[in-house]
């Protein structure tokens, strides 16, 4: 919340809020509303089985979404109505799924997180499978369809000693390509 505090209006929906820890870090001032199928949420919804969500259009200044869109079917659909309720802020992360299942994948062993084919079914795992590039141009191209700016695009990445950063942005001299293989997650807020 820190690092978007700049972003956030009046009015700010978390899609995607689980226990709803966003909540308990904005201002008291900020007219907050969390959206989940579980955990502690203001309105119990399955995104996969919503049609449209219960706001009027531009409800809200700001919506957050983070690491949501990837357990989805219907993401690109839920996009939109991510878009449709915001007013000013659109903030949206997704997961570098690549980042995370390369060792398992380079060593051939192991199993991949939310991925797989596991003996019982899981209640939860990712539905689409991209790495970081793909997440930025999706975001940049549902931007341009709906008429937003990408005011801004961050990248997290593990904590590492800044030898081994160094190292690693020597040997993979491209940023796109360090971001592929060591960024965790892409962050965009997009502007109307």
């Amino acid at each position: 919340a820190v690092t978007f505090r700049h972003y956030i209006g009046d009015s700010l929906l978390d899609v995607g809020c689980d226990r709803a820890v966003l909540r308990t870090l904005l201002d008291d001032d900020v007219r907050y509303t969390g959206v989940d199928i579980g955990g502690n949420p203001d309105y119990r919804i399955d995104l996969e089985r919503v049609e449209r969500l219960p706001f009027s259009d531009q409800a809200f200044d700001t919506t957050v979404c983070s690491d949501v869109l990837e357990h989805l079917d219907n993401l690109h659909h839920v996009f939109s109505e991510l878009v449709r309720v915001t007013r000013r802020h659109l903030i949206v992360s997704l997961p570098n799924n690549w980042a995370n299942a390369r060792r398992p994948i380079e060593r051939g062993r192991g199993s991949i997180a939310h991925y797989g084919l596991p003996v019982t079914r899981p209640t939860d795992r990712h539905k689409w499978f991209f790495n970081f590039s793909e997440a930025a141009d999706f975001l940049c191209a549902q931007a341009e369809q709906f008429a937003l700016t990408p005011t801004e695009f961050i990248s997290n990445e593990k904590p590492r000693w800044p030898v081994v950063r160094a190292l690693r942005h020597l040997r993979y001299l491209s940023s796109l390509r360090y971001r592929n293989r060591y960024a965790h997650t892409v962050w965009a807020i997009l502007t109307r």
